[in-house]
C-alpha cells in the first residue's frame, strides 16, 4: 500500500494471495482500478463491435471505475473471471479475463479518486482502439505493460491528477 501525505491510502495493491474482502464488502468503497494480468500464450477473441482480436502474449493492464452500486466489487468480478469462476462476458475486458490463458497478477485500487482516464493514458498506448473506453475519449483502457512499471505509472497519474 502506498500513502499520500495525510496517511490516507492513495493506491492500494492487492497481489494473487491477498483478499478483497475489506473493500468488496464496503458498498462505499470505489474509485480507479487497474487489473494487472498475464496472457500465458497468443489468443485471439471476439471483443463485441471490436470485433475479432489477436492479443500476444505477456502481461496487460485494464483500468476501469469502480463508482456507485458495488463499488470495488466490479474489480473482484474482474479477478474472479481470471481465477476461472465464470465465462459470461459482459464488459471488453471479460473477453480476455474469461480465457483460460489468463492469470491475475495484481489489482490496483485508488480509493475515491476517478482518474480513470488519467492512468490510462499514463500507461503505454493501447492494443486496439476502443478497448473499454467506449463512454470517454481515451485511445484505450487496455495496455500491454512491463509489469514492473504498472505501480509507477498508476502513483504517477494519482500525483499529476492530484496537482491539477
Amino acid at each position: 500500500m502506498t500513502e499520500n501525505d495525510d496517511s490516507t491510502p492513495s493506491v492500494v495493491r492487492y497481489g494473487p494471495d491477498d483478499s478483497l474482502t475489506d473493500v468488496v464488502d464496503d458498498p462505499g468503497s470505489g474509485g480507479t482500478y487497474v487489473l494487472v494480468f498475464e496472457l500465458g500464450a497468443p489468443v485471439s477473441v471476439d471483443v463485441g463491435a471490436l470485433g475479432s482480436c489477436a492479443f500476444p502474449a505477456g502481461d496487460y493492464a485494464y483500468v476501469g471505475s469502480a463508482f456507485g452500486a458495488g463499488g470495488f466489487g466490479r474489480a473482484e468480478r474482474h479477478r474472479r473471471k481470471l481465477g476461472g469462476e465464470g465465462d459470461t462476458v459482459h464488459w471488453h475486458v471479460d473477453a480476455l479475463t474469461t480465457h483460460p490463458e489468463t492469470s491475475f497478477v495484481a489489482a490496483l485500487l485508488v480509493p475515491g479518486r476517478a482518474v480513470e482516464c488519467t492512468v490510462a493514458r499514463e500507461l503505454p498506448p493501447g492494443t486496439y482502439d476502443g478497448f473499454g473506453s467506449s463512454d470517454c475519449d481515451c485511445r484505450s483502457h487496455l495496455s500491454r505493460v512491463a509489469r514492473t512499471s504498472v505501480e509507477r505509472a498508476v502513483l504517477t497519474a494519482v500525483d499529476t491528477a492530484g496537482s491539477a
